[in-house]
């Protein structure tokens, strides 16, 4: 159902878009075969829930890079089949997927959800023989509240600071970012059920922890490069919250591309964004130098 609203939409809509420090070229991408390991438990026993992922697996020789993609849902729902797609447009371009599912609030606050991101990076590089995954190439991708908490996995991993702590360290670091639909600043809500059911009351309550769970307060000049997308008529999520924060990671120093979809609110910029993903594969291509590393000419074949 969402391939054929992805097309149904994308004929309407069109392919208008602003694509802020686009590339001057493409890099071919790979087509390979994979396999998909569903439901792997990656949290340790003592977690207050077991918690699984879907690993995509390309067949090809040598060591891939991967990605960890996080779902959206407001913090509070939906599950990382939203994700499928994407992951399979991935793991045929070369990359081991990690498609991971969370806890949720209410009933789990912030910042419970980062500590299981950091838990699945932790997981990837134990099993990174095992998935012949170069830890040197772990990128993240999420959409919606996944694209908050991974862009803020990414941001806190290069701080240093309390979020880091005791869950996090150098094995949860990314070497790049695709973030859509980011819900940046979290300060800017003022109010909403959804965000303060994820950080456990008002702006006025705890301003602290509205700023903690701000990526945008955690940019340094060490975040990874980022991708970011969004649409211009998003309602739930407004487009400042991508401008502001590529403006952000900019005056830091980090390189940036965005890319800014026209006439889209925040689910239709979900529902068609098959053109995003392959700019942003092709932004994955360039920034973890997959091109030149790729094993091209070996591909395995289902046995």
């Amino acid at each position: 159902m969402r391939g054929v609203m992805m097309s149904l939409l994308g004929v309407l809509l069109g392919g208008c878009a602003t694509h802020l420090n686009a590339p001057d070229q493409t890099v071919p991408v790979a087509e390979l075969n994979w396999t998909v390991e569903e439901g792997v438990v990656f949290t340790p026993a003592d977690w207050p829930e077991p918690l699984v992922a879907d690993v995509y697996q390309p067949r090809s020789d040598g060591r891939h890079p991967a990605v960890l993609i996080v779902h959206g849902g407001g913090w509070q729902g939906r599950s990382r089949d939203d994700m499928a797609s994407t992951a399979e447009n991935l793991a045929e371009a070369g990359f081991v997927v990690m498609n991971v599912a969370y806890r949720f609030a209410p009933d789990y606050e912030f910042p419970a959800q980062l500590h299981d991101l950091q838990q699945a990076m932790h997981w990837l590089h134990d099993n990174a023989d095992r998935l012949s995954v170069d830890t040197d190439r772990i990128a993240g991708w999420g959409y919606s509240s996944g694209a908050h908490l991974v862009s803020l996995l990414a941001l806190v991993a290069s701080q240093g600071g309390d979020l880091d702590r005791p869950y996090g360290g150098p094995d949860t670091k990314l070497a790049a970012v695709v973030s859509g639909g980011t819900p940046s600043d979290l300060r800017k809500f003022g109010s909403g059920k959804l965000v303060e059911q994820f950080l456990g009351g008002t702006v006025k309550q705890v301003p602290d922890r509205y700023a903690a769970a701000s990526p945008v307060t955690h940019i340094t000049s060490d975040a990874p490069p980022f991708f970011l997308y969004h649409g211009t008529w998003d309602s739930l999520v407004p487009v400042d919250h991508a401008t502001d924060f590529q403006a952000d990671l900019a005056a830091a120093g980090v390189p940036t591309e965005m890319l800014l979809l026209r006439w889209r609110g925040h689910i239709a910029t979900f529902l068609t964004d098959q053109a995003v993903e392959d700019d942003a594969i092709q932004f994955l291509y360039r920034t973890l130098d997959v091109h030149a590393r790729l094993a091209w000419g070996n591909p395995q074949t289902d046995p």
